[in-house]
């Protein structure tokens, strides 16, 4: 098994791990609170700190920062790198310090104004969400750290500690799950646990352990790797300036992907009958199970390498490399999409929302799962332009994403509510992936070489999903006979992404 394909496994792994975890915290919240205004809050107020996140020091950076951090690795030795490293964690962190002060100066404000947040929900719901949006940016403050010090294990090729953060995180939430929200103990046999009654701020206070622990978990890795620390930032130091040079671009890339994902959504589901931005939520968090685990995890993995290859100037690998990884994409997530969207219904059934509920999560799950595919092949062309630090063409086709997305999105909603922003959603960033792709394929020439793999993607894709739909009538009425029906699905799609899967391991 090549390095990686050992590195994607063990991110899928944990990835995987994580995902339990959360369903099982999901489960909890969702029996605890149902399709409420109360989990609409707190939904809506994680969006600003999240922003903060993800335009500073988590997407940005994670993807921006290792394809540098990889070059003075090769180039100039650890303690170059190490330096490099120090200087632009000194600056993100002032600058989350400094946007952290003033959303939480501005939090009524960014959430009342007619274009804000939620301008849809009640006053009493608007102050709450401006409470929890202030305490979830203590959340952001520790993210802002562990986000540079993932690009700086994953720089050296050290996958496991940042991986086994995610699960990490979700044992903080859970606590607030657990512990902290409900106003009545679990019983687990004779044993009651303690429940302190704080509700939705529990759940916030959870979030804020988890990002803690998810820092904690991290800093073994940083010892073993000798990690220095210089108190200082320096804007000409030439290391600076060409991580400046490619992270402004992508913090613009991020801003756009953020409103495409909350600000957008949520700003036209909070005027949406109570629940659609719930539903938003879970159905994003159940399309994203198979995303990350096989998209993120792909390009996780392969970012370090092909920044290599970059640097080495040896396009032929860098080639083969990113077309293994999408044709691998292909012929898993086609199928995967199709047996999800049809077993859906009694995995969310779990949830215990009425059938009305379930039924809005159902069809909302239903329209991301036709963008997987989509967000999973943008999981490796985004990261082939940053591994050649160009942050430019991201950019663009971001804001032009953003654009289709918004148009869409607010004709969508109008006809069928939170499925119509979901569908919009997967239009979008299919749209952005394939020319992406076309992009990566004139610069290089075969990235986008996928023989056979669609067809027979396709074809494999078509009888799963017949099978299941066979299934279908035992399928409502239980859970194991769903994963049963998912399992021989999967069987039946096996043989037609065979050979993709032996590519997977030699990747």
């Amino acid at each position: 098994m090549s390095h990686i394909a050992r590195s994607a496994l063990i991110i899928a792994v944990f990835i995987g791990l994580e995902k339990l975890l959360g369903f099982f915290r999901q489960i909890l919240i969702a029996r605890q609170f149902g399709l409420s205004a109360g989990l609409d809050v707190f939904n809506a107020a994680n969006n600003l700190p999240d922003l903060i996140f993800g335009l500073i020091s988590g997407g940005a950076l994670a993807i921006a920062f290792i394809p540098v951090l990889s070059e003075y690795l090769q180039e100039k030795g650890q303690p170059a790198m190490w330096d490099i490293f120090s200087r632009v964690a000194n600056l993100v962190f002032l600058v989350s310090l400094g946007m952290s002060i003033l959303v939480a100066l501005l939090a009524n404000q960014l959430v009342g104004w007619n274009l804000g947040i939620a301008p849809g929900f009640s006053p009493e719901q608007q102050s709450q969400v401006v409470g929890l949006m202030r305490l979830n940016l203590i959340a952001t403050m520790l993210f802002s750290i562990s986000g540079l010090v993932i690009a700086g294990l994953q720089a050296n090729q050290h996958f496991l500690l940042p991986a086994l953060a995610r699960s990490m995180y979700d044992v903080g939430t859970l606590i607030g799950v657990i512990f902290l929200a409900p106003s009545t103990g679990y019983q687990i046999g004779p044993l009651t646990l303690p429940a302190f009654g704080l509700g939705i701020y529990g759940l916030t206070y959870g979030t804020v352990i988890g990002a803690l622990l998810f820092l904690v978990i991290q800093l073994p890795g940083l010892i073993r790797y000798q990690f220095h620390w210089v108190a200082t930032i320096n804007l000409r130091h030439p290391g600076v300036q060409k991580v400046l040079r490619v992270m402004v671009p992508r913090v613009g890339s991020m801003f756009f992907i953020y409103l495409v994902l909350i600000y957008i959504p949520d700003n036209i589901a909070s005027r949406l009958p109570t629940g659609s931005v719930t539903a938003l939520v879970y159905g994003w968090l159940f399309m994203q199970v198979p995303e990350t685990l096989i998209g993120t995890a792909i390009g996780t993995a392969l970012l370090p390498t092909i920044s290599e290859q970059f640097v080495r100037r040896e396009k032929e690998k860098f080639t083969t490399s990113i077309n293994n990884a999408l044709r691998v994409i292909l012929a898993l997530t086609l199928p995967i999409a199709v047996l999800i969207g049809l077993a859906i219904e009694p995995i969310v059934a779990i949830l215990g929302f009425e059938q009305v509920g379930t039924d809005l999560v159902v069809w909302t799950t239903r329209a991301f799962l036709v963008g997987l595919t989509g967000h999973a092949m943008l999981e490796v062309a985004g990261r082939g332009f940053y591994a050649q630090q160009d942050a430019i063409t991201p950019l663009w086709a971001s804001a032009l994403m953003a654009a289709i997305f918004t148009i869409l999105a607010v004709v969508f909603a109008r006809w069928v509510g939170s499925p119509g922003i979901a569908l919009a959603n997967s239009l979008a960033f299919t749209s952005q992936a394939v020319l992406l792709w076309i992009f990566i394929n004139r610069r290089y020439p075969g990235a986008l070489k996928i023989g056979s793999t669609l067809l027979r993607a396709v074809i494999g894709s078509i009888l799963a999903g017949l099978a299941v739909l066979v299934l279908g009538r035992f399928i409502a009425s239980s859970i194991l006979l769903a994963i049963g029906s998912l399992l021989i699905g999967g069987l039946i799609a096996l043989p037609f992404a065979w050979n993709e899967i032996k590519l997977l391991v030699r990747l």
